[in-house]
């Protein structure tokens, strides 16, 4: 099993609930791992026997432009494009952190965690 990982991809994004967060926009971190069986020998050293960790980042930025209400949603939107690009992956999970989230106390991040087990 290889597992594959990008962590703390920076975004800046109008996700939110809230009309003030849509319009003035809020700084997301995501992460994202994936699992997976070679179907190929990784000493043959070739991209195509593993998953591209930089697809992975261009997922994430794709989803990341299309404002939602709910980072859920944005969450769910990554992990089925990566399953539609890496149909061979066991596992994917994705996790999006809202910095500083506007509540009215002094908050680190929010985060949304979604996890797909692929049979």
């Amino acid at each position: 099993m290889v597992e594959i990982n990008l962590n703390d991809a920076e975004f800046f994004a109008h996700h939110g609930f809230y009309p003030e967060e849509q319009l003035l926009g809020s700084r997301f971190l995501v992460d994202i791992s994936v699992s997976f069986r070679p179907t190929g020998s990784l000493l043959a050293d070739e991209i195509d026997n593993t998953v591209n960790y930089e697809q992975l980042y261009d997922i994430a930025c794709e989803e990341m432009k299309h404002t939602r209400k709910l980072i859920e949603t944005v969450g769910q939107s990554i992990v089925d494009a990566i399953k539609n690009k890496f149909p061979f992956i066991d596992h994917v999970r994705v996790c999006i952190k809202k910095m500083s989230p506007p509540l009215k106390g002094k908050v680190g991040h929010s985060s949304v965690i979604i996890t797909n087990f692929i049979d």
